[in-house]
Parts: C-alpha cells; sequence; structure tokens
C-alpha cells in the first residue's frame, strides 16, 4: 500500500477513535455491576464469533453453553499459548483471505505501515521473550486498543479548566514498521494537537535534540527512554515541561518513575498491554498501580495447572482474553505475566480493578542451579547510581556482563554489585562491566531489553 493511501485510511480509522474516545470515557465512571455486565456480554459474543468462524477456537469452545456462559466459565477451557498463536496461525484468523503466509508476505513488503483489503493491519513483534510473533489487528480491534490507552488521559484533558496554548504530543517509540507501538500511541488526545513521532532506535543525541526542538508539552513512550529525558532535564541539558507522560512497552522501574516525577512533576500514566492484546491496564495517575480495562480484557491470575487463584493469593502466570478482536481471537491466552492483585479503591474512585505496577516478566529472573537471582537484585545498584543513565544486563555462568551509558565508578559498581548477587546466594560472582554511549535496541521494535537470561533457561 503506497504511503499516501495508507494515510487516508489512517485519518478515518482515527476519525473513528475519536468517536468512540466519548463512550470510552464515560465507562470509565461505570459500576461494578456495569463492568460486569457488559463484560459478559461482550464474551459470549466474541466466543460465539469464534466457534463460528474459527477451526481452532471451536474445537476448543465446543461444550460451552454460550448463550449462558459468563467469566467464571472460562476457567474450563484449555490454556492458549504462544505456541498455539503461531503455530495454528492458519486455524485461528477469520479473515477468509488471510493466511500466515500472506501475512508474512505483508510484513517483507511494505515499505510503511500499511492496512490490508479488509482494513486489517499486520504486526510482528519479538516482545521480551525474543520469540517472533504475527498478529493481526482488526479495524474495530485498533479502535479500541487507542481508546483503552487514552481515555483516562483525553478525561483529563476534558477537564482542564483552561489552555495554556498549542498541546504537542512527542511520541517516542519504534518509529518504523512492524511492531504496533507507533500508530496506537501516535494519536491525538487534544483538539488541535500537534503528534511528531520520533524513532527512539537512533543515538540518543539526536532524540534529545529532537524533543528539545519540539519542546512537547506531552509525552508518550519507552519508559527508559522518557526517563533518560527527565535526567536530562534535571541536569541541565534539556528543557522541556510536559504537563502528562503515558509509559509503555517496557516496565516503569522505580529509578525512571522518580526522575519522571523529579523532573517535571507530570501525572504518569502508564500502560500495560502486548501485541497480543492490545491495551491490558492503564495507570490513571492518581492511585497506587494499574487499572484492568475489564470491559475489553479479561484477566485471570492462576497456579502452574491454570486454576484461578484468590486475590490475595500469589499467581504462577497471567491468562488474557481479548474481547474486541474478532479477526484473531486470543482466548484464555499466556501473557508469561505474574502480576498482583491491589486490595480496596483506588483514591480516584473507579470501580476497575487493579494490579500492581508490571515489574517485568518472570524470564527475567537469572538462574543460577538452585539459586534465582531476580532483576532487583541489579536495579537496586545501577538504577540508584546517579552516574549510569542507562544499563542493560547479560548473564553469564557465574555472574553477569553489565553495559551502561554514563560515567560511573566502574570499581565501585563492581563491588556493589558483587555484594547484591552474594546476598541472592550466589557465593562467587564475576561482574564484567563495559561503558557504552548507547545501547543496542531491537531493530524493528525500538525497545531495550533490560535483562538477558542465558538461552535455554525457559521454554
Amino acid at each position: 500500500m503506497p504511503r499516501a493511501a495508507y494515510e487516508r485510511v489512517r485519518t478515518a480509522h482515527l476519525n473513528a477513535v475519536q468517536a468512540c474516545l466519548k463512550d470510552h470515557i464515560t465507562r470509565l465512571d461505570w459500576s461494578r455491576q456495569q463492568i460486569e455486565d457488559y463484560q459478559n456480554h461482550r464474551l459470549r459474543a466474541l466466543l460465539a464469533c469464534a466457534r463460528e468462524r474459527s477451526p481452532f477456537h471451536a474445537q476448543r469452545l465446543r461444550e460451552l453453553d454460550l448463550s449462558r456462559v459468563s467469566v467464571t466459565e472460562l476457567a474450563s477451557l484449555p490454556i492458549m499459548s504462544k505456541r498455539d498463536a503461531q503455530e495454528q496461525w492458519d486455524a485461528i484468523v477469520t479473515a477468509p483471505d488471510l493466511d500466515r503466509n500472506r501475512a508474512e508476505r505483508i510484513l517483507a513488503e511494505q515499505q510503511w505501515f500499511s492496512y490490508t483489503a479488509g482494513d486489517q493491519q499486520i504486526f510482528s513483534s519479538g516482545g521480551s521473550s525474543g520469540v517472533r510473533g504475527v498478529y493481526v489487528w482488526d479495524w474495530d480491534f485498533f479502535v479500541s486498543a487507542a481508546c483503552l490507552a487514552w481515555r483516562v488521559q483525553a478525561r483529563e484533558e476534558l477537564h482542564r479548566q483552561s489552555s495554556s496554548g498549542p498541546t504537542r504530543l512527542a511520541v517516542l517509540e519504534a518509529g518504523v514498521p512492524p511492531h504496533a507501538s507507533t500508530p496506537l500511541f501516535d494519536v491525538p488526545t487534544a483538539p488541535l494537537m500537534e503528534t511528531v513521532v520520533i524513532a527512539v532506535g537512533g543515538p540518543f543525541d539526536q532524540v534529545l535534540a529532537t524533543v528539545a526542538a519540539m519542546k512537547p508539552t506531552h509525552l508518550v513512550g519507552y519508559p527508559s527512554v522518557i526517563g533518560r529525558l527527565a535526567r536530562a532535564t534535571m541536569s541541565g541539558d534539556l528543557r522541556i515541561e510536559p504537563m502528562r507522560v503515558s509509559t509503555n512497552s517496557e516496565p516503569l522501574l522505580d529509578e525512571d518513575r522518580q526522575a519522571i516525577r523529579a523532573a517535571w512533576g507530570a501525572p504518569i500514566h502508564n500502560v500495560w498491554g502486548s501485541t497480543e492484546i492490545g491495551v491490558q491496564a492503564v495507570g490513571c495517575g492518581r492511585g497506587e498501580g494499574l487499572h484492568i480495562c475489564e470491559d475489553e480484557v479479561i484477566l485471570e491470575r492462576v497456579d502452574d495447572s491454570g486454576s484461578p487463584v484468590r486475590p490475595h493469593e500469589p499467581a504462577a502466570r497471567t491468562l488474557a482474553t481479548g474481547l474486541s478482536n474478532r479477526t484473531f481471537a486470543f482466548i484464555r491466552y499466556d501473557l508469561g505475566d505474574q502480576v498482583v492483585a491491589l486490595p480496596g479503591q483506588c483514591a480516584c474512585g473507579s470501580a476497575f480493578a487493579r494490579v500492581a505496577d508490571i515489574g517485568g516478566r518472570r524470564d527475567d529472573d537469572f538462574r543460577y542451579g538452585a539459586t534465582t537471582v531476580p532483576p532487583i537484585a541489579f536495579r537496586h545498584v545501577l538504577g540508584t547510581d546517579a552516574r549510569v543513565s542507562e544499563y542493560q544486563v547479560t548473564q553469564t555462568a557465574i555472574g553477569a556482563d553489565v553495559v551502561v551509558v554514563g560515567d560511573p565508578d566502574l570499581a565501585a559498581l563492581t563491588l556493589a554489585l558483587t555484594s547484591a548477587l552474594r546476598r541472592h546466594g550466589l557465593s562467587d560472582p564475576t561482574i564484567q562491566i563495559r561503558v557504552t554511549d548507547s545501547l543496542q535496541r531491537h531493530q524493528a521494535s525500538g525497545k531495550l531489553r533490560r535483562f538477558i537470561p542465558l538461552p535455554g533457561l525457559f521454554s
């Protein structure tokens, strides 16, 4: 699809998002009963469509009474794995003119983002697991995902009593195909808002210069990038005053959150999502954690056998059912994330359930035989060193190789990391630290994988 044709379709798509945003904003004030009733109706519609049109789901859903099914009965269904999604692609997709081979050709041939003749978008993502996946977003699914991503911020913009002038959104995402982040987050949330996409895969100095020239009033993007911009502001290398910050696609680490607050004092709306499900939960900017987008997503915290656990109990994994994508349905899909339910009502008053901020995936842990070292062992040291602006940690057989951006005291940093690993049970760790000007990000997505375990440790 030529870029001009893509832009025409995208303009229509963004108009559809704007038309639906008001309804989504209204949902934020729903009661608990309204949320649950709507969720059950959406679930029945999804399951009926999936059983009718998808051979993969038809087999798995054959025993359910779809006229009466509710969220609680999902637990009777088998778990859908990443392998299922990629190996059974043609049996899952419901678009008659779309199969895996055609999807791969679209990805290989497109020079820019594109739409199919059926108004679907094809995206690819390796995720933090590094396993490549190919995904389909239909028209309505994109509208839903964009509304979920932006409705809290859009409501806040509507509630502002006065405008201080033009608004400009800096979109700090991959910037290029095939990752979904750029089209999803390049969405204005206020009338006449200008949006500018700044690809983060290049040198940070270029990103910094572009942001400085743009002087954005709003920021959206990877927390590792926005955190570094915040530290540049505190050091006097960047002069911007964003009134709102939205983060996505990577864990929002404490050191980045603290830097953003210290630099700008702006509300932070953290977004937890995936290319498979879309947007799963969003921070309100007022209370702790993230509000699950329960009107469009069902999350199940389960044990190792796939059985639901109680809110106060630890979960081995999280399963997600996306209620909007009828072209490629994910039902009880294993996200690979562990989430913690938060009790009580949020300070914002929302009835949507909350989970704690996602600190990372379970495969971020480093395992040395019977000893497990969690990412926090490294974060506590590297994230609190004022002379380290960014870092990446790769596991070795007896310790870790660390690459940092900045000007740290290498001897002191090595000693601190060695001591931290010893406290977590690794008796004689070896730490190697290298200083660099920039870290290598994923070429397609622009995302940074902070923690890289030894291969073969996770299935």
